[in-house]
């Protein structure tokens, strides 16, 4: 049996990753992004998703939503992380929240004539997405919903002639009355 390098018998710990939505509120201000953004790549946390807003223009406030990957722990981590920097006001886990509405828009060209152009129309009908710009030869469809739903439709769409695919992000917002 091989012994441990270590004098301790520390337990190996497998934990999961999670993706999490973050809403962090803070001053808009130049360089707070930067600082955010800087608190991740420093520590080698993962950016799934951004998006960022002024939300609040009388108070100079802006909205960060940051969609990330990590252990349960990594997770607290980042969000003890962020509530400590200045420039922030709050920081909510839309992901605990268990009320939270989250949507992403995409847009996605497809090139396609004959059979391949009728099932792009199809199947974009049938996820809802709008025709935003067409030629005899393309289409560029506009989508909106949550990201698996926008995942799955690009994946429908490879076969039929996907050229590109421009993301906006996770915009995320609780429901009910309260703000964040």
């Amino acid at each position: 049996m091989n012994q441990p390098a270590s004098a301790y018998f520390l337990e190996e710990r497998h934990d999961p990753n999670e993706t999490h939505t973050l809403s962090v509120l803070v001053q808009n201000e130049p360089g707070v992004l930067a600082r955010v953004i800087g608190l991740f790549s420093g520590r080698g946390y993962n950016i799934e998703s951004l998006t960022v807003s002024e939300t609040e223009s009388q108070k100079h406030l802006s909205r960060i939503t940051i969609v990330t990957t990590g252990t349960p722990m990594v997770i607290q981590q980042i969000k003890h992380q962020l509530d400590r920097m200045i420039p922030v006001y709050r920081v909510v886990d839309m992901t605990l929240t268990g009320n939270a509405i989250e949507r992403e828009l995409a847009m996605v060209k497809v090139r396609g004539t004959g059979d391949h152009r009728v099932e792009a129309l199809r199947l974009a009908d049938a996820f809802r997405a709008r025709v935003i710009d067409a030629t005899t030869e393309s289409f560029v469809f506009e989508i909106t919903g949550n990201t698996s739903k926008i995942n799955q439709f690009i994946d429908l769409m490879r076969p039929l002639g996907l050229v590109e695919v421009s993301r906006t992000g996770v915009a995320a917002i609780t429901r009910g009355p309260e703000g964040m």
